[in-house]
């Protein structure tokens, strides 16, 4: 992966230096306004990153310390970070073979009576399907946190991913499509979750920084719960916002060369691509692929292969239950999620890819040797 920046990125930062107000302040307020435009929800709230706000997410929605949350294994560790930050227990859950997402039944399996929350991802830009999540936890009163955290240019039910959730987080990490260097979102149509979680993101001041510094006299503010330093800066938002403008051009770039590789590995017996799941279309954040055993290779082998010719590939999506810090943490066997981590690998995909890099790649998978 590689971010897409340039020029007019260079000219929105310099012009947030200029002006001396580096830290949050209307750059930020701006690329919510558009985010949540473009993702069209409500409220929008900028943040230092989406671990940052998925963890005031799940405290604005109710969840309290000694409650559970259902999570996948199969995401980022940061999934679970949350949850724990929160005092409550992650809860592992598998997932679907195709997608990698959570479903409705693998949910189901794992909920007890203390579950309070569920955080679906988006993993790797394939939209999760969220009705089917939420038309078994709403009745129970469990609130359904889309981790979008991948998800920036996804759609879902011919809308974007995160537009039909109570409440999402987003990632603008340099490995996202959309990129502030460090940084996050969370998104709600809940008034009064938005506003409180403006509050927490800055120590839960009464008063804004931006408020008190817009006055000559600045009032008091209080203080009235436990908050924190989650705050997105100006030069971040900067970049945020020119990236923001970007993001239809960089989908469909990578939408363009996912279907390269998709039909050339289609070709390639014993290999097989991320897709479209029926109810939406990916942004391909990351495009992986499964490795089954006919292939000449296993996932480890294909990827010393592949360095072997300088091309850079990673493996899949890590299982959270299997680092040390989850040990002891699965309460169910979670056998697609295992065998997902043991068999993906993640292929390079950037908007500035040229034809001749991608043709090494797929020359690459379908040129192997029997052994390595």
């Amino acid at each position: 992966m590689q971010p897409w920046l340039g020029e007019e990125e260079t000219a929105a930062v310099g012009e947030v230096i200029a002006s001396g107000w580096v830290a949050q302040g209307p750059r930020v307020a701006e690329f919510e306004r558009q985010f949540a435009g473009t993702q069209g929800v409500a409220h929008a709230v900028a943040t230092s990153s989406c671990t940052t706000a998925l963890h005031l997410a799940l405290i604005v929605a109710g969840v309290r310390p000694g409650d559970d949350v259902v999570v996948p294994s199969f995401s980022f560790i940061a999934t679970a970070n949350a949850v724990v930050y929160a005092g409550a227990r992650p809860v592992f859950a598998d997932v679907d073979p195709v997608t990698g997402n959570l479903t409705r039944e693998s949910v189901e399996m794992v909920l007890t009576d203390r579950t309070r929350g569920v955080i679906a991802v988006d993993q790797g830009g394939v939209p999760v399907d969220l009705l089917e999540i939420r038309t078994l936890c709403d009745p129970l009163g469990i609130v359904v946190v889309e981790d979008a955290a991948c998800g920036a240019g996804s759609t879902y039910r011919s809308r974007p991913v995160g537009a039909g959730a109570d409440i999402a987080a987003w990632s603008f990490h340099p490995r996202k499509i959309l990129t502030t260097g460090e940084g996050g979102m969370l998104t709600t149509p809940n008034e009064e979750w938005a506003a409180r979680a403006r509050r927490l993101r800055e120590h839960a001041m009464s008063v804004s920084a931006a408020d008190r510094h817009a006055s000559v006299l600045a009032p008091a503010e209080d203080y009235e719960e436990i908050g924190f330093n989650y705050r997105m800066t100006d030069l971040q938002a900067a970049l945020g916002i020119v990236q923001l403008g970007r993001l239809p051009e960089v989908v469909a770039r990578r939408r363009e060369l996912a279907g390269v590789y998709a039909a050339a590995i289609a070709a390639v017996p014993g290999l097989r691509a991320v897709a479209d799941p029926p109810w939406g279309a990916c942004n391909y954040q990351s495009f992986w692929v499964e490795v089954r055993p006919e292939y000449p290779l296993d996932r480890d082998g294909l990827l010393a292969h592949l360095a072997s010719t300088g091309i850079s590939a990673r493996r899949g999506i890590m299982a959270a239950h299997r680092q040390p810090a989850y040990a002891g943490h699965a309460d169910v066997p979670l056998p697609v999620t295992e065998h997902l981590t043991d068999t993906t690998l993640i292929l390079p995909l950037f908007h500035q890819m040229t034809p001749s890099q991608q043709e090494r790649v797929v020359n690459a998978l379908s040129s192997v040797p029997a052994q390595v």
